[in-house]
């Protein structure tokens, strides 16, 4: 009678340069938005500059610069979200595919991968949950080049200043895009991944520690080699919780199946 021998298979980790291509299409737009601020405030701050000098607060103007400019933008990434979350959401579910095709196919197993009803919905919410992300960034960033006019008004602060201020706040919404890149697309490989084993019937994988972050969660560490359960994922959560890999912020951690052979 044949028994049943376990293998592990090469762990399925989340595409860098599908990362890269992301981050840079979002930072794309952030730069767009920021030369356009930068633009038409100082328009409105140089108009209004003989008003400051005598110690009035051009506040209104430079509030109604600021207002015309978030319904603006906040137009422009409403409009484009969709489209660039349905690109990122398809381009993680098709390589995710094939590159467990590939992993599949050098463990012995040969799988053509089709569009299931889970994939469909993990698709449908990760589009979903990009598309609110892209649209948070205009909402955030405005929301806070606002407050910085007005507080310059109200202190008679000087166009280099805010200058100064608009440009930290410029590299902070950066920074803020990569992080979406970087988490999105760990947390969807992950998710994509986790499905197709569920469909394949793989309910246990290792859990493996990319040794890659700065600082890395002690809780992820201890439990890098160890086995989990691909439902319930494993509990290294910062909270206790059970997870699964790349779920948590600048988690880079993924999973290698164990799947089941005859000898």
């Amino acid at each position: 009678m044949l028994k049943p021998k376990f293998k592990t298979l090469k762990g399925t980790r989340a595409n860098a340069g599908l990362e890269a291509a992301y981050r840079k299409r979002l930072i794309k737009w952030i730069e767009l938005l920021h030369k356009s601020v930068m633009y038409w405030l100082s328009s409105a701050y140089n108009q209004n500059e003989p008003i400051m000098a005598q110690d009035a607060v051009p506040a209104a103007e430079l509030q109604k610069a600021v207002r015309k400019l978030s319904r603006r933008w906040n137009k422009n990434f409403k409009e484009a979200a969709p489209e660039l979350a349905k690109w990122f959401g398809t381009s993680v579910w098709k390589r995710s595919d094939r590159d467990l095709e590939r992993i599949l196919k050098e463990g012995g197993f040969a799988v053509e991968f089709k569009l299931t009803k889970a994939q469909r919905d993990v698709l449908h919410a990760t589009i979903n949950q990009n598309v609110s992300l892209i649209k948070s960034i205009p909402a955030q960033y405005l929301q806070k080049v606002e407050g910085m006019v007005m507080r310059s008004v109200q202190v008679g602060g000087d166009l280099a200043t805010l200058t100064k201020q608009l440009q930290k706040e410029f590299r902070l919404t950066k920074k803020r895009a990569k992080l979406i890149a970087h988490d999105q697309t760990n947390k969807s490989n992950s998710v994509f991944t986790r499905v197709r084993y569920e469909e394949l019937g793989i309910t246990h994988a290792i859990w493996v520690h990319s040794h890659a972050g700065k600082h890395p969660r002690p809780k992820h560490l201890a439990f890098d080699g160890k086995k989990y359960d691909v439902r319930r994922g494993a509990p290294v959560g910062d909270k206790g919780q059970f997870v699964q890999p790349g779920w948590e912020i600048n988690c880079r951690c993924f999973s290698r199946a164990i799947v089941a052979g005859f000898s």
